[in-house]
């Protein structure tokens, strides 16, 4: 019997972004300067010295966006709000011009039947906060709870998915520990303190939510499979440290009301002691969860390996993406069973799977070709698909990402939209990859049956 990848009835096709990386415009209207703004600023730390000035100009160019949009045959969006946009010193007094572009963004959505998925925090805390401490401050808990509020009291009528943070770990492990992402520090000490009081924070937006919200809410995590280079034993423990510190440590709290033991191990005399108030706080329930799945690692134990002993070892005869990433799709159905399965079956969304390959930088036409983001894009929703098959709740795919854009401190230089945009220019240009996924969206995924 021929196999089918006809995804469930009600099944949400979308594609996400993040305000910092596309909008543009960071302190029109009436904003506050992110950390993102600050860090984009200094000398050296970006490539190509690219900053989120003007990025995809989305701040002004939104109709035209959700159009493109609504001409891929999208059923659901996922953005993120910019705290400083909304709140211009983090706390106090709202700024209206700011709220008013989400609110306008929500109903344009609505207006073509595309869901709007909102994410509170995709890494551009404001830069007011992060003088008085920003994520090492235990009072960031209480300044994002009262942030939250904000937003669900003008957004909660019409949004219906809400997340709280997207990938902690990599803003303490980017941002705390190696210094490549904002706010640049390099400090094993901050790190657990930076991603507790992360988690303290989702806990009381969790918290608010159920006071005041009226649909669900959840929590976004990357995930990135770790296996072993080889049979010995310093591999099996290379790849126990690496799991707890990249997959459990924001996940086992959340779900069990504790952390991994081997984070002790892998922070040594940095991991603090945590008050059992904290934690129970933590352990509030969600909704669901929201995974970002784009490879797996392959790793041998490193003594050096910092902070957690494990070194990547290359793969003969893989395909890796501009970004340095294996293409590997059987990893995407293996974290949707481990997350089953180890958390009891949560509904799931796939909030971000996509990839970076060579586009030029200008387009002739009206149509770029980019066979491997195609190939990738149907094997991993065929490997989505088979978690599906396996038992897995999964409620939606989202392609990261709808346009090409600021990848942080990658600049201009790495590209994974489906639309590819001059920046020179702000052309959008379709690629074929957005015709393909159009084709996938507009049969749910049934297309996928004859490739």
């Amino acid at each position: 019997m021929k196999k089918s990848f006809q995804f469930p009835p009600g099944f949400l096709w979308g594609c996400s972004t993040s305000a910092y990386q596309i909008e543009g415009s960071p302190l029109a209207d009436g904003a506050g300067p992110s950390f993102w703004r600050r860090f984009s600023h200094t000398p050296h730390m970006m490539v190509g010295g690219d900053t989120g000035d003007v990025a995809c100009d989305h701040y002004r160019r939104m109709e035209d966006d959700v159009r493109l949009m609504a001409g891929l045959g999208l059923n659901a969006y996922r953005f993120s709000i910019s705290w400083a946009r909304v709140l211009p010193e983090g706390t106090g007094k709202i700024n209206q011009k700011g709220l008013d572009f989400y609110d306008r963004l929500v109903d344009a959505l609505l207006g073509s039947a595309i869901t709007p998925m909102v994410t509170l925090y995709h890494w551009d805390l404001p830069e007011a906060l992060d003088n008085r401490g920003g994520w090492l401050n235990r009072k960031v808990a209480d300044w994002f709870a009262d942030y939250a509020a904000v937003c669900f009291r003008r957004l909660d009528d019409r949004v219906k998915l809400w997340v709280t943070l997207n990938e902690p770990w990599v803003v303490t492990d980017g941002g705390y520990l190696r210094g490549a992402l904002a706010p640049g520090h390099r400090n094993l000490f901050e790190t657990p303190i930076a991603g507790h009081n992360l988690l303290r924070s989702h806990a009381r937006a969790v918290q608010v939510y159920r006071e005041t919200g009226k649909h669900r809410i959840g929590l976004v995590v990357n995930i990135e499979p770790k296996h072993p280079a080889s049979d010995s034993p310093q591999d099996a423990e290379a790849v126990d440290l690496a799991h707890a510190y990249m997959n459990r440590q924001y996940l086992d709290p959340v779900f069990h009301g504790r952390y991994p033991q081997k984070l002790r191990d892998v922070f040594g005399e940095a991991w603090p002691r945590w008050p059992a108030d904290d934690l129970e706080l933590i352990r509030r329930p969600i909704d669901f969860v929201g995974l970002n799945y784009y490879t797996r690692a392959v790793v041998h134990y490193d003594p050096d390996g910092y902070p957690d002993k494990a070194k990547p070892v290359p793969q003969r005869n893989a395909t890796y993406t501009e970004t340095g990433w294996e293409v590997y799709p059987q990893a995407l159905t293996d974290t949707l069973l481990w997350l089953k399965e180890n958390y009891g079956n949560p509904p799931i969304y796939i909030t971000e799977n996509g990839a970076a390959f060579y586009d030029p930088p200008t387009v002739e036409g009206d149509r770029l070709e980019d066979p491997l983001r195609q190939d990738y894009l149907k094997k991993h929703i065929k490997a989505a698909h088979a978690a599906l098959d396996a038992g897995a709740d999964l409620r939606g795919y989202f392609v990261w990402t709808l346009l090409d854009n600021l990848e942080w401190s990658q600049g201009f230089s790495k590209r994974f939209g489906l639309i590819h945009v001059n920046y020179a220019t702000q052309k959008r240009t379709r690629k074929a990859s957005a015709d393909l996924y159009q084709r996938i969206v507009e049969s749910n995924g049934q297309v996928l049956d004859e490739m």
